[in-house]
Formats: structure tokens, sequence, C-alpha cells
């Protein structure tokens, strides 16, 4: 083992990341009102998802059962205990709370549904970690405002934040104010997270959505100051919360030593990373986004005051999703490969998974460290995994060792930043039970450690069982990360 690598501390947070409309299923049920995430088709790799304001009779709306954790979450916590979760990642359902978004009084079914959650995962001694919003914003706040481009949205959004931060203050520690809040920096993030109406084409894809860059942006700074809004009032509510940003990473490489390439991969680094996390972790615009804008000619509306909530309402921790890197270059014509929400150009040096996105443990190391030189906060990895076609054999089994050597490698990396001095404490990865994927709403793209059995046009009998990964986490998490192999 490497002299730089170093053991993870006793109290590190070894779990799993989900996301409730690509779980929970009940989309309907218990007084939840439709989401953004309910008028998403079915899509493929190649086919995108399409978003419908009328329901369609015939078509196949994954989130509409998920993997139906709203029945067996049970079943599912204790399949985590099994495995050692001291951490899972969840969110809550935005409609399942406050149904049309702007409604009066919350319903007092999802609230008892998420009780009901909260003390199974207590009865287990497993610490929740909740994303209040994560690509679910209630479908009534697209329709009538627009989503996040209407400022009203923020007040509805501290509304369900004062609810539920209450109702949960002596349930869940760590909190998460947005799920990938930088998505708002690209056109994919219009109507996912910015639940703003496409014009035009409904196909999820860029390429399918009339892009307004303003209306982005505007968005984006109406979910800063609700963020700040939030941190502020957790923290009155109760002062023992944690509460943290969550960010996509782009880990983006120069795909040569031109100068040219290396500023281009520097200005990436900052557009799409450090604008939103220098805004929420040191509470204001950086000169490069203020240089962007006007460049771009984008005006923010900013109300008075606003400096003073984002200061007021900085976040404790830094979380972040890592799935691959890419490079950038300014010479045209280069070789392009996707990612997580975003394209990139090929690394020559990389290989790359069934989805295109390239396996790069190296890159999170450095990442863990370019992050933490900036801001020497505590971090988490709250999304890393691979997502793979698995194979059922005759005896029940699922032979994934594809994924234990991405994950192993990923941990690896991690001590390795560890020893580099990183505050990193906690890692959840991404999709521990198998489910829906948010891009292309497929099931066959599976990351977890459970087997669900489900397919891609939703038949199936959503039962559970464990993948040769589920065996070798347990044993990593057991050793605290030194059994990896």
């Amino acid at each position: 083992m490497n002299a730089n690598y170093r053991s993870f501390p006793d109290d590190f947070l070894w779990g799993g990341a989900t996301a409730a409309n690509q779980l929970e299923g009940g989309f309907d049920a218990g007084g939840k009102g439709l989401s953004t995430a309910d008028v998403m088709t079915a899509g493929t790799h190649t086919i995108s998802r399409r978003i419908t304001p009328v329901l369609e009779a015939g078509s196949h709306y994954p989130s509409h059962e998920a993997v139906d954790f709203y029945h067996r979450y049970a079943e599912d916590i204790a399949l985590f205990a099994e495995m050692g979760f001291k951490v899972f990642r969840l969110s809550i359902a935005w409609s399942r709370i406050f149904p049309n978004g702007d409604d009066s009084e919350p319903n007092e079914e999802g609230l008892k549904f998420y009780d009901r959650v909260f003390a199974e995962l207590q009865k287990h001694g497993i610490e929740p970690l909740v994303t209040i919003s994560h690509y679910e914003a209630p479908y009534h706040l697209a329709e009538a405002y627009n989503g996040w481009a209407d400022r009203r949205t923020v007040d509805f959004y501290v509304r369900y934040c004062e609810v539920i931060f209450n109702r949960y203050k002596d349930s869940v520690k760590y909190w998460l104010t947005f799920n990938e809040i930088n998505i708002l920096t690209m056109p994919f993030g219009t109507f996912m997270a910015g639940a703003i109406l496409p014009e035009g084409n409904t196909e999820l894809s860029a390429a399918g959505t009339a892009d307004n860059e303003q209306l982005r942006y505007q968005a984006l700074h109406h979910q800063f100051i609700a963020s700040a809004k939030a941190v502020k009032l957790g923290h009155e509510i109760n002062e023992h919360f944690r509460i943290g940003y969550m960010i996509a990473y782009m880990c983006s490489y120069p795909l040569t030593c031109s100068p040219e390439d290396v500023l281009l991969a520097q200005q990436k680094d900052n557009l799409s990373n450090f604008l939103c996390s220098d805004v929420q972790v040191r509470g204001a615009y950086p000169g490069f986004a203020t240089r962007y804008f006007r460049e771009k000619g984008i005006e923010l509306q900013i109300e008075e005051g606003d400096s003073q909530i984002l200061k007021d309402g900085c976040v404790d921790f830094y979380t972040f999703s890592y799935y691959s890197s890419t490079c950038v270059s300014a010479a045209p014509d280069q070789e392009a490969i996707g990612g997580n929400l975003v394209m990139g150009l090929k690394n020559p040096y990389l290989q790359a998974s069934a989805w295109e996105w390239q396996i790069d443990p190296q890159g999170l190391r450095w990442s863990l460290n370019n992050i933490y030189n900036r801001y020497r906060l505590p971090l988490m990895v709250v999304e890393n995994g691979l997502g793979a076609v698995d194979t059922v054999e005759a005896d029940g089994s699922v032979k994934d060792s594809y994924r234990i050597g991405y994950l192993r490698e990923h941990i690896r990396a991690m001590g390795e930043a560890l020893g580099d001095g990183v505050d990193l404490i906690g890692y959840t990865p991404w999709g521990c039970i198998d489910l829906v994927s948010a891009g292309t709403g497929e099931m066959k793209k599976r990351y977890g450690f459970i087997y669900v059995d489900k397919d891609n046009e939703g038949k199936g009998t959503l039962d559970r069982s464990r993948k040769d990964s589920f065996y070798w986490y347990q044993k990593v998490i057991a050793s605290g990360g030194t059994q990896l192999d």
C-alpha cells in the first residue's frame, strides 16, 4: 500500500445514496402530488426522455413505481443495515409534503411516511443524509410559476424546509439543500432542476430544448437565495444541524499542454464547479462569474438584501458526485465522449464504460484535493459508481466484478486523498440498490449492490437479491476500508 495512503477514520460515514423520484414509487399514494419527474417518460441511452404536461395512456413513466421503496422501505433498510451502512442518503419528495408546492398546509400522510422511514433507519443505527430537493419539484410550480424562474418559488421552498426541519429536527442531522445545483449552468438542467417548462420540443436532452441562459442563471440565483435562507433557518431550528452543498463535480483536464487548453480547463472548472460553490461556501459571486455574465449579456435580477442573505447562509460542508472525467481543448474537431450531465472530449489514457463514461479513479483524488485546498471544509463523496448491465446467473447470483473493481480503485483514491490531508468524512456510492436512471429513465443501467427484478418496460417482480458487490462492500465497511480485495 502506498505510504501516502491513510486509513479511514473510525467515525467515517460509509453508506449509499438514492433519490425519491428514482426509488420510491407511490407517485399518487398518500396524498402525493405530481412532480416534474412524474411527467417524464422512459428513454434509453440513444432515445431522449420526453416531458408530457398531460400523462399519456400507454406511455411508461418510470418514477410512478420506480422500485417501490414506498412500500418496501423496511426490507430495503434492513439490507442496508446488513451491509453495515452508517449513513443512507435519500431525498424527501417535495410533492409528498406539499402536493402543489404552494399549498397553505402540508400533507400529513406524506410527513408520516418519512416519520416511519427515519424511525426504521434509527432502529438500525443508520444516519439519514437528506437531500431536500432532488430533481422533483411539484409540477404545479412549473405550470403556475415556471418553476425556479419565479422568485416566489423561493418562499414556497423555505416554507417546505421549515416544515421538514421542525418535523424531523430530532431524526435528521445532515441535510443537503439541492442536488447537483450546478446543473442549472447547463441547458440539460432547465426542466430537471429548474422546473422551467421547455419551449417547443419537449425532449429532455439539451438538443431538444430551446435554451435560455438568462432564465437558467436567474433560476439558479433564486436557488442560491433559497438555499441560504434554508441554512440560516435550519441552524435557528436546531443548532446541531449540519447543512451542506451538493454539486455534480466536473473533472476536466486540458487535452494537451497547450496554454490555450490549460486555460480552458481552468475556465471550465470555474464556471461548471466553483461558480456555484463560491456562492454557497463563501457567500458571494466570484469575479469570473461577473465577467461571464457581462460577456454573455446576462443581467440577473438581484434584490436589495440578497448579498447579505448569501453571506448569512453559507453551508457547513461540501458534497459532490463524481463518476468520471473528460478533457477540454481549444482545438476543433476532437473526439467527444459522454459523462454525468455533460459531454466532453475523450482522454486517450482512459477506458470507458458501456455508457461511454471514462473511468478515472485518480481524477477523484485530484478533485478532492482541488476542492479541499480551495475551501477547507469537510467533504463527502455522495455519488460515485458504475452503471452497467447486470446478468442474473442460473443460481440467482449477480457476479459484478466490474463494479467491485471500479469502486475498489475509487476507495483507494479516497484513501490517498486522506493521506494528502483532505478532510473526507463520508462516502455514499450512487444507487446502492438498483433504481431508475435520471437521465434516461432506464433500469438496465444498474448501479446497486442490491438487484431489483425490473426491466426497462417496468415489468418484473421487484424482488430484491444480493449481488457479489453486496458482500464485498459489507467487508469493506466492516474493515473500515482496509479490506478492498
